[in-house]
């Protein structure tokens, strides 16, 4: 791959020209790094920004981190979405204060060893907060090596992340491992762009690349299609009693596990209410929604009534609108029904 080795110098001078202000890379310490690593993950910068500031705020440390409550994490973490990431974060945390010593560690193959981490967060805190010469490998990096190289393996495999990392060991700068590497990132996310058209003209390495050499650039990279999602019709219980909406929290383990939800079961016309021994005197259709997860499709009716009397199901809590605001995690796939609930909460 000699474009690969013609790649650093021109790819470096741009970053150093180019890269936009990030707080983790002002002050790359490897739990900075590391925790803002983690929200990237399936999530834009802009997106991640104030969830970053507010969660190094309620935990600015491991120690901290490791300390906070499910519910507390959980809000911290409320709308970032693939919560296991955050669950994650605090097993990591955990074994960082118990194993390490509160002292993050220091070796690639340490930091890959904690939960959560893959190949490609490794090697990014281990180049970025220890200046290790370890590739770090992800979609963007795929993309951008596929095209640089005229790669057209297909990038959702094992064979073509492995082939690309060691490619880039190769090449990677003993003196710069963790500007190289999110030189790469940012060319990916800002330039050779993963939805529409790469902004070539504004490309480092466009004198290197292949595919803008041979006007590939609209076929590379090469990526297998995704399976059809499942759709699954569920139904969507908003229950009040006064001032409160009844919540109960998921499964430990499973699709937002460990989440609070307005309670929600498939549409397979069981009658839900009656297996919760709860009485409802009125029930009406009170809007629908749709949320995609990875692999599956929610299609969502809301039906809501105000309960006869203040009693729930073991496990379920009554949530007023601080509480909402303030303690209880309701993740993203419910925000079709957040205005129903608070307008309702507004009557009283």
């Amino acid at each position: 791959m000699d474009e690969l080795r013609q790649l650093p110098v021109p790819l470096l001078v741009w970053y150093r020209e180019n890269a936009r202000t990030l707080p983790w890379r002002s002050d790359p310490t490897p739990y900075h790094v590391w925790v803002s690593e983690i929200m990237l993950q399936q999530t834009r910068v802009a997106a991640v920004l104030d969830y970053y500031r507010r969660f190094l705020e309620a935990a600015p440390d491991a120690a901290a981190l490791a300390s906070l409550s499910q519910d507390q994490l959980m809000k911290l973490w409320q709308g970032l979405g693939y919560y296991s990431r955050a669950r994650n974060l605090q097993k990591a945390a955990k074994q960082i204060t118990e194993c390490h010593g509160g002292v993050f560690p220091n070796t690639y193959e340490e930091i890959r060893s904690l939960a959560g981490v893959g190949d490609y967060t490794a090697g990014a805190v281990a180049s970025i907060a220890f200046g290790l010469p370890v590739p770090a490998v992800d979609g963007n990096v795929l993309r951008v090596t596929a095209r640089l190289t005229g790669d057209s393996g297909d990038i959702t495999t094992p064979a073509m992340k492995k082939r690309v990392t060691a490619a880039l060991a190769e090449v990677i700068p003993l003196d710069a491992p963790g500007d190289f590497n999110q030189a790469l990132m940012e060319l990916g996310a800002t330039v050779c762009l993963p939805n529409g058209a790469p902004l070539c003209e504004r490309c480092p390495a466009a004198h290197l690349c292949r595919a803008f050499q041979e006007g590939r650039t609209g076929e590379l990279p090469v990526k297998a299609a995704k399976k059809a999602r499942r759709v699954e019709e569920r139904a969507i219980y908003l229950l009040f009693f006064r001032d409160r909406v009844a919540l109960r929290r998921r499964p430990d383990r499973g699709l937002l596990a460990g989440l609070w939800e307005y309670p929600s079961e498939l549409a397979d016309g069981t009658d839900w209410l009656a297996r919760w021994g709860l009485s409802v005197p009125v029930l009406e259709k009170a809007g629908t929604g749709k949320h995609i997860f990875t692999h599956i499709e929610w299609r969502m009716t809301a039906l809501a009534g105000e309960l006869d009397g203040p009693d729930l199901p073991e496990g379920w809590v009554w949530a007023d609108r601080a509480a909402l605001r303030d303690t209880y995690a309701v993740p993203n796939a419910f925000r079709s029904f957040e205005k129903i609930v608070l307008d309702r909460l507004g009557h009283f």
